[in-house]
């Protein structure tokens, strides 16, 4: 079951007072054992009333009421929400939390409902809206990378591109490292001390990387979109990419880019490398 675990707010938390550095500490290793047992999915401190706003709805009217608000005791400075397997198991990880206020304080179960709470009134059509929903949001919280496949050159490219864009190489593990074997057949003979996972970081960008297992790659139908502060850098960049490559437009100014250009390097990646124009 799922429960949410409210944080009842106090005098102290009303005024905006914020915790002690020991307070954080405290609080911040609780989290982490919830975290370590798979109990908490998430959990935030609040801003005092004073900084909230109500919608009071009456009839067609709505109405809105700014903060603050009296009835300190009823009010929320924070939550989590937990997984548990029963209300019992919530409360003896409770029984764990340091006591989050200065004064004496209080801290509410909530149990959250469940699909199979609402019984025939949740029709298949508005289980299958509700899973759609529920995918949707999780998918806000997904990332997209390129993933980039040298056919045994990656640690060649690692370093090209270390000395070229100043790249921060990160993890490198080989296919000798992996803590499973592979399939019988699946790794090209030779290739037990390739890359089998890399990743490096151009700027404030994560790409990963890989030898593959032997097969013949084309990167083909994109190209990696590079923004550099200056014109400066953008020659430099430019210049170091294509050294053993191809230019496919010389840098020049745009009307979007006072400095924009195509190459492809030596491997084969597609580069647009460019200067922020003055937005419209």
């Amino acid at each position: 079951m799922r429960v949410a675990v409210f944080v009842k707010a106090t005098p102290t938390s009303e005024t905006g007072t914020m915790p002690s550095e020991q307070m954080l500490a405290d609080m911040g290793r609780y989290n982490e054992t919830l975290i370590k047992a798979g109990i908490m999915e998430d959990g935030v401190g609040l801003h005092p009333s004073a900084k909230g706003v109500r919608v009071r709805f009456r009839g067609k009217e709505r109405i809105v009421v700014n903060g603050p608000f009296a009835e300190t005791r009823e009010l929320v400075a924070g939550y989590w929400r937990w997984k548990v397997k029963s209300l019992e198991e919530a409360v003896e990880w409770l029984k764990k939390c340091p006591n989050p206020m200065p004064e004496e304080s209080e801290i509410e179960i909530r149990p959250l409902y469940e699909a199979e709470d609402f019984g025939a009134a949740l029709t298949p059509e508005l289980r299958q809206q509700e899973e759609r929903q529920g995918v949707e949001l999780e998918m806000g919280k997904a990332t997209a990378q390129h993933y980039l496949f040298f056919a045994g050159r990656c640690d060649e490219a690692l370093e090209f591109y270390r000395l070229a864009l100043h790249a921060r190489v990160g993890m490198v593990m080989r296919f000798s490292d992996s803590p499973e074997p592979l399939p019988p057949g699946m790794l090209k003979p030779g290739f037990e001390k390739k890359v089998m996972h890399a990743e490096f970081t151009i700027g404030g960008t994560t790409l990963m990387a890989s030898d593959g297992c032997g097969e013949p790659t084309k990167f083909d139908g994109f190209r990696i979109a590079l923004t550099v502060p200056t014109a400066a850098v953008a020659d430099a960049a430019f210049q170091a990419l294509a050294d053993g490559g191809r230019v496919d437009m010389p840098l020049a100014k745009t009307f979007w880019s006072p400095r924009y250009g195509m190459v492809t390097d030596r491997f084969g990646i597609g580069w647009m490398v460019m200067v922020p124009g003055q937005k419209p």
